[in-house]
């Protein structure tokens, strides 16, 4: 069933309610979806795919179709689907999953074999408000309010990435707003058997509370959302299908990416290349970071310092090297784009005071200058960037991948009240901004006759949906010690049940690290494996001594050499190891691209029926046969590691096999991260 729902269907007969019950509301049933209205509130229950429902309530009239959101626009098929209706209650089934409605429009989620409730809206209050509330706003806009139940032993997962260190998030209070390494994707995965999708990208927030859910949009024009039954894997792949499932990543991409704050030059950044390569050590894709342009928002080499891309990117092509570019999405008041594209209303708007969105240093000027963000929201503003980013770097240099960062986008300060984007006012859309971001890229690189599997690009945020765009997330800019680099591990795992199956960290951690210091380099040496047994390996980092932001900086030695012997040849082994785990790599990234499961998931992921397994978060399976188990703490030579019930483990360093159920306490020595495979997994860990 496609959008197309509007009051003017022809409906069943209705019925009536007033005699059933003291509050009075009307079912009916209209091309298949199951309606409720009362109280000037309607609201539209929808299948939308198998085992999956869609559910939009609206006060003041029937739900609005088209509004902003992350399901594809075209549900997929559903099957089956029955809706009954009689007096003081109403069912609509899809599948596994039965929507029950009361005679007062509240609803509840139940298994459809067994009858048990999966999720029910609760009241506030037994007199006022109800389970949705609506806060007039202004011009049919409201402060949006959904309550749910909660449920003793509920555990919660998924939300996108935040750096709390929480893989478990129930209890937790997570603001919907996109932040440097705070990524908001609305989606949550329930150990009681359903995946919901909050699909609204309105500011807002959810509390995972112990007296109950409540999702908050600040102001919006209706209540959207998307529930499937089943277990974590099932439900991972119907919502790909309602949301878009992502390219195959292609094969460069697999390999090891190094970057570093920044390469200033073309011949320093060529110098690393070559010096990889006259070492025999793998290297896939180097990037040229920010401030290569001329000016920000020109998206264009500084021919002062690159004075011969063409070259350059020949150079690494014989090299057997990707060339990755960092486009900003900000637009300098000196960039010859500035006046074009504000005369045009390609920039974001905003309702009060000058349209600039932050302070940031540009070229040739000594003070900082107020820049804009494009509006990605519009599809003339992203068909201009895109073609400045094709005639500067596609056409005549044949450069395909790129890096897209700041794209939150990166607001100083981060007043989304005040700004007003082509899709919508910002406290309504502002959270789509970054997949929208990720859209111009993957058109316009589609429109070029770009191979499909071809297109990936790295971004600083997400939204839902961003997958289907081909874009990688990293975690942003984090700190460089060992606390942070466990929270990592939550915080990807909590990204691959978000549906965004490419993902990574800076190794090494963003905000410093000395290389010359024997501390830091335990942690870069535990960082470089885990990043070696990520979707996505990349070393990145603004190393020390650093310098101050602008246009002349650049960060310490940041390669795998910059480490001295003992940790430089360590590096050096999980670069090869990484190159012999290619092909399996590619593999989970074929089923993430079929299938949407993601290459990196959580214990539980595999292994439902272990209870266990839904506790462990600083470990993780690397397709369905890599039990990985990063070193988190300095200095240890051994970790302590769960293997999941209902499959036998073999240490790959070792040859020792486990039966699982049981934690072991595995060997750790600093060239090894604890590494087991599952029954008779064959990969190549020690060559």
């Amino acid at each position: 069933m496609n959008d197309t729902y509007s009051s003017n269907d022809s409906p069943q007969p209705a019925v009536s309610l007033a005699q059933s019950s003291p509050t009075v509301g009307t079912f009916a049933e209209r091309d298949g979806a199951l309606e409720w209205s009362g109280r000037q509130e309607t609201v539209l229950i929808q299948p939308w795919g198998p085992d999956a429902v869609r559910v939009r309530a609206r006060l003041g009239g029937p739900v609005q179709p088209g509004l902003p959101g992350a399901l594809l626009d075209d549900a997929p098929p559903a099957g089956p689907v029955a809706v009954k209706i009689r007096p003081g209650l109403a069912t609509l089934t899809c599948g596994a999953i039965t929507a029950e409605v009361n005679a007062e429009g509240m609803i509840r989620f139940l298994r459809t074999d067994t009858g048990e409730e999966l999720l029910a809206e609760e009241r506030a209050h037994f007199w006022w408000p109800g389970p949705r509330l609506y806060t007039a706003t202004g011009n049919g806009y409201h402060r949006l309010e959904q309550r749910f139940r909660a449920y003793e032993g509920e555990r919660l997962y998924g939300l996108g990435q935040h750096q709390h260190g929480l893989l478990d998030q129930k209890g937790a209070v997570i603001d919907l707003v996109q932040r440097n390494a705070e990524v908001s994707i609305p989606v949550l995965t329930s150990s009681r058997g359903y995946t919901l999708l909050w699909n609204n990208p309105a500011i807002g927030r959810v509390e995972l509370a112990g007296n109950g859910t409540r999702w908050v949009a600040d102001s919006a024009r209706q209540i959207d959302y998307w529930i499937t039954a089943g277990q974590p894997a099932r439900a991972m792949r119907r919502y790909a299908a309602a949301t878009g499932h992502t390219p195959m990543l292609p094969e460069w991409a697999a390999g090891f990416w190094q970057c570093k704050l920044r390469y200033r030059t073309q011949d320093e950044l060529l110098g690393v290349a070559r010096e990889y390569k006259r070492r025999g050590l793998p290297l896939d894709a180097i990037v040229c970071d920010f401030f290569h342009w001329t000016h920000l928002g020109e998206w264009k080499f500084d021919p002062a310092e690159w004075p011969d891309p063409a070259a350059m990117v020949a150079e690494l092509a014989e090299l057997g090297v990707k060339l990755v570019v960092s486009v900003w999405p900000s637009v300098s008041p000196l960039s010859e784009n500035h006046p074009v594209m504000e005369q045009r209303g390609y920039l974001i708007g905003t309702e009060y005071g000058p349209m600039a969105h932050a302070d940031w240093p540009d070229k040739e000027v000594a003070e900082t200058v107020q820049v804009a963000f494009y509006d990605a929201t519009n599809p003339g503003a992203r068909e201009f960037v895109w073609d400045r980013v094709r005639e500067n770097y596609l056409a005549p240099y044949g450069i395909t991948a790129f890096w897209l960062d700041a794209c939150e986008p990166e607001l100083k300060p981060g007043f989304q009240a005040n700004l007003r984007y082509h899709a919508g006012p910002g406290l309504e859309v502002g959270n789509l901004y970054p997949r929208e971001n990720a859209r111009t890229f993957y058109e316009g690189l589609r429109a070029a006759d770009a191979d499909e599997d071809g297109v990936i690009t790295l971004n600083r945020s997400a939204w839902a949906g961003s997958q289907r765009y081909g874009a990688a997330l990293w975690s942003g800019d984090i700190g460089t010690d060992f606390a942070t680099l466990r929270r990592q591990i939550a915080a990807g795992l909590n990204v691959s049940l978000s549906g965004i199956p490419w993902w990574n960290t800076d190794i090494g951690g963003f905000h410093g690290g000395d290389p010359d210091d024997k501390e830091y380099r335990e942690v870069m040496v535990r960082w470089f494996q885990f990043g070696a047994l990520s979707p996505i390996m990349r070393l990145h980092g603004f190393r020390e001594p650093g310098m101050p932001l602008g246009p002349a900086m650049t960060g310490g030695p940041n390669e795998v050499w910059s480490y001295g012997d003992e940790a430089g040849a360590v590096m050096e082994d999980y670069v090869r190891l990484r190159q012999r785990l290619k092909p399996y790599v590619l593999a989970q990234m074929r089923t993430a691209r079929e299938e949407g499961l993601p290459p990196m998931r959580p214990l539980f992921l595999e292994f439902p029926d272990d209870e266990r397994a839904w506790g462990v978060a600083e470990a993780y399976l690397l397709g369905p046969d890599l039990l990985v188990a990063p070193v988190l703490e300095p200095w240890a030579r051994e970790r302590e590691v769960y293997l999941p019930a209902g499959a036998r483990w073999t240490d790959a360093w070792t040859g020792e096999e486990y039966e699982g159920g049981q934690p072991v306490t595995v060997p750790a020595p600093l060239e090894r991260i604890p590494l087991l495979l599952r029954d008779d997994a064959q990969l190549p860990v020690t060559g």
